[in-house]
């Protein structure tokens, strides 16, 4: 596997991207990669398009990002993404949790849409959950597209920092699953986890190495540490902490498409780490083209 170029965090139009599950295999296939993890934010919807449409040589891991929660010391939630791969997309609890999530998101994005209306802003609820697919799961990049769409600002980038951010007017929270749960949960569907962007602190805050070494004990397969929002400096405490823990260091580019500038396969897997994760997976089987 000494050439292969793996990419373990993407994300189709079943969730936040921008590429259908078929269109994003293509874009995968044409930049060269061998193997691709579909990771779609709280759904397993775009499984089957992506396997049915998957270009010969290229390797599809089925999965999914899952949106979490962790406590911190001083007692405060702090989001954690959990990547989830190989696992048994019909196991019960699994599908019960998905499924309150997504109805949680999409209860979200009419709040945070109906607060803009108020405020005169060019921002309809309906017109925007119309345009997604049916029980996908909301988010606020949604929000940021049609925000772009209105003219009120240039990128998804500025949506986010002039209304969609934490601590703007039209933020709101949501019930995430504690991320100890959603290790058990995949854990039991015969899945395998790794923690997204651990240590990006661009994004705010995030959860401590000692949270990490817990996380670890309860089962948690991996680490990413090759990811666009890591400097070197952060990579390389990220492979200490892994080593120290015995855990499968991840590379990825966390790919949605137009909606950010990252493109496919801009950070990658090592082969002998991707055998490490898919060796202990028993849920759900790799489709090869």
């Amino acid at each position: 596997m000494g050439g292969m170029r793996i990419d373990l965090h993407t994300h189709s139009t079943m969730s936040d991207g921008t590429d259908t599950p078929a269109e994003l295999v293509a874009v995968a296939a044409a930049a060269g990669l061998d193997v691709i993890a579909l990771t779609d934010h709280d759904t397993t919807a775009g499984w089957a398009g992506a396997i049915e449409a998957l270009p010969a040589g290229l390797t599809l891991i089925p999965g999914a990002e899952l949106s979490c929660v962790s406590t911190s010391d001083s007692g405060r939630p702090i989001s954690v993404h959990l990547l989830a791969y190989l696992f048994d997309p019909a196991a019960p609890a699994l599908v019960a949790e998905q499924q309150r999530l997504r109805r949680e998101r999409r209860d979200r994005l009419r709040a945070m849409a109906e607060r803009m209306a108020a405020d005169g802003l060019p921002i309809d609820a309906d017109e925007v959950l119309g345009r997604l697919p049916a029980d996908s799961p909301a988010g606020r990049p949604h929000l940021a597209q049609a925000l772009v769409r209105a003219g009120l600002v240039a990128t998804v980038d500025e949506a986010f920092a002039e209304y969609l951010s934490n601590g703007r007017g039209y933020y709101l929270s949501r019930q995430d699953t504690p991320v100890e749960t959603a290790i058990d949960m995949i854990a039991d569907a015969g899945g395998v986890t790794v923690v997204a962007h651990p240590f990006a602190r661009s994004r705010g805050r995030v959860i401590s190495a000692e949270t990490i070494a817990a996380l670890a004990e309860r089962g948690l397969t991996g680490v990413e540490v090759d990811h666009p929002n890591h400097d070197e400096a952060t990579r390389a405490e990220l492979r200490v902490l892994a080593r120290e823990l015995g855990l499968v260091q991840t590379g990825s580019s966390d790919y949605h498409g137009t909606n950010k500038t990252i493109p496919i396969g801009a950070n990658t897997t090592d082969p002998e780490a991707f055998e490490a994760l898919v060796a202990k997976a028993s849920g759900q089987p790799i489709a090869v083209g």
